[in-house]
């Protein structure tokens, strides 16, 4: 929880900075964006559950 924690303030100050400096913000826009991360964390952990089931097959 405490990594979460950290996560979301480090990238509210970003933003806060980026809005402060007026630069445009440095992600996708917010529903595409937040698609794509679901994607890669998704990929990622079938990925990790998979990998096993390759290894074993391999032996």
């Amino acid at each position: 929880m405490k990594v979460v924690a950290l996560a979301l303030l480090t990238g509210f100050i970003v933003g806060f900075i980026f809005a402060v400096f007026r630069l445009p913000i440095p992600a996708p826009p917010a529903l595409a964006g937040i698609t794509g991360i679901v994607g890669i964390y998704l990929g990622f952990k079938v990925y990790e559950w998979i990998l096993p089931m390759i290894q074993d097959l391999l032996k």
